[in-house]
């Protein structure tokens, strides 16, 4: 029988690489992996890909050989590709006929489906709103909601290794790395999990999975100091963690950047959920078996640590 095709959006990234490398491995789909650049193919090709195609969320005319045959989605974006994922959506529910499962990567802290979150009201502090950073994500969401598909959402914690990806140079060069969240716990996600929890909800499908919200963390919430002492231990060598004001911070990355951390320094990010155990039947990886052991993709996270950042110091997406 003809195995049904997944597409994979982002599939050169961090999560969508170690995706379509499982679904791969696990053979029950036929994985369609998306590219922007012709130089990944390779790359897509290499970790098991059975097809490529190009796509841009920002590109309709890109959009009917990518989801041509395609019975179920993995779909992640980058904030700034916001407008083109909600363009996308509406064509998704033009085609719920054959579109039977989505499964989309977004953020705790800002839906009001599971939750009743109010946009202008903080978590923390007097007179703010949520960042709009958290409401973008939930629109992402709905958006998938509102267009009738069966969705699962994967809310994750903050990436493990991206809040060091600005500071590779100074990490690699000089052993140290700067931030404002200090003494603050957050239970910091690896990526490779994520993608682990996606290839399971999608080998599982919608009849399980369907309308269902899980929030993906780590399995312990770490300091910036027991961070620093991990990837210290992880590259043999000692890396410091110096602190940061948080207007230092905002002048560096910009508001909506310094809004996200803000909520990472408060506490918000501190739990661990059961979410990942139960549908994997183990423990979330910590961060040390993270840097230290290879995924799916055969890459470990420190490998990953170097690649690419959307973020960069006095600039903003």
């Amino acid at each position: 029988m003809t195995k049904p095709v997944v597409l994979v959006t982002s599939a050169t990234g961090r999560i969508g690489k170690e995706l379509v490398a499982r679904l791969s491995q696990a053979g029950e789909f036929t994985v369609r992996a998306c590219y922007h650049s012709e130089s990944k193919v390779a790359d897509l090709k290499a970790v098991g890909a059975d097809e490529t195609v190009f796509f841009d969320l920002n590109d309709a005319a890109t959009w009917d050989a990518a989801l041509e045959g395609v019975s179920a989605i993995y779909s992640a974006s980058l904030d700034p590709m916001l407008e083109g994922h909600l363009n996308f959506c509406k064509e998704l529910g033009n085609r719920t006929d054959s579109i039977k499962h989505v499964v989309r990567v977004s953020c705790m802290g800002a839906d009001t489906n599971t939750a009743s979150y109010e946009a202008d009201q903080h978590s923390s502090r007097e007179g703010a709103s949520i960042p709009l950073m958290l409401q973008h994500y939930w629109w992402g969401e709905k958006a998938l909601i509102d267009a009738g598909l069966n969705l699962t959402v994967l809310r994750n914690n903050f990436f493990m290794n991206h809040l060091l990806k600005t500071d590779c140079d100074n990490i690699a060069q000089e052993g140290w790395f700067t931030n404002p969240l200090g003494n603050a716990r957050n239970s910091f996600v690896a990526t490779r999990d994520i993608a682990e929890a996606a290839a399971v909800v999608l080998s599982e499908g919608p009849e399980r999975h369907g309308n269902k919200f899980y929030d993906i963390t780590g399995p312990q919430p770490q300091t910036m100091a027991e961070i620093a002492a991990d990837l210290g231990r992880a590259m043999d060598k000692e890396i410091e963690y110096r602190p940061q004001s948080m207007e230092s911070f905002e002048a560096d990355f910009g508001a909506t950047r310094a809004e996200f951390f803000e909520y990472l320094v408060n506490g918000f990010y501190c739990r661990c959920s059961p979410d990942f155990y139960n549908l994997t039947g183990h423990k979330p990886t910590s961060y040390y078996d993270y840097l230290t052991t290879k995924g799916a993709s055969g890459e470990t996270g420190l490998e990953e640590l170097w690649q690419g950042n959307l973020w960069k110091k006095a600039k903003t997406p």
